[in-house]
């Protein structure tokens, strides 16, 4: 599993997209020169749903800030085609992650407990905001789907970090 740690090149990953096409993680569309990048577990998540309708709320908030709005997931095309009508039909969706492109992006995976959950292994939640620079800004692992964080306060500090000028955080690692 890769380390991700701010202040990295975000590791562009390219992911087939709801409704045909592609999506590449970490290159931002639209004209934004920034992007956040929301990993969520699934359709068996009800923490998911709640999270990417508040997320589609903020959408227009975050394309006036210049930031590029995108979602991804390792459902595949059914599950995530589901997830993209019902709670956020106008943000990208990619689908179908494999293990390996999970762990590329620092993300921990998880197995299903049973069929009834899903029938695949899945990323636990992620939030990446990418900089103009194509380099992390900020990011947030989780293991579980209650610690996610305020997606309006993640815009705040988006803006905070622009207007100020502040650098990336936790760059100070121990050797």
């Amino acid at each position: 599993m890769a380390i991700i740690t701010p202040g990295i090149q975000f590791p562009k990953t390219e992911i087939k997209k709801v409704g045909g096409g592609t999506v590449t993680l970490g290159d931002p569309q639209g004209g934004h020169k920034w992007q956040i990048v929301v990993i969520f577990r699934g359709w068996h998540c009800p923490k998911c749903k709640d999270y990417l309708e508040i997320l589609q709320g903020l959408q227009a908030d975050y394309h006036a800030a210049g930031v590029d709005v995108v979602v991804a997931t390792a459902d595949p095309i059914e599950k995530a085609q589901k997830m993209s009508d019902e709670f956020c039909p106008k943000i990208p969706m990619g689908y179908d992650m494999t293990i390996p492109e999970m762990h590329s992006l620092g993300l921990l995976v998880s197995d299903p407990r049973d069929a009834d959950e899903t029938d695949r292994p899945f990323p636990e939640p992620g939030v990446f905001v990418i900089n103009p620079d194509g380099n992390l800004q900020m990011v947030d692992i989780s293991n579980v789907p209650f610690m996610r964080p305020d997606l309006a306060m993640v815009l705040m500090g988006i803006q905070f970090h622009r207007e100020k000028g502040f650098p990336v955080r936790g760059m100070n690692q121990a050797a």
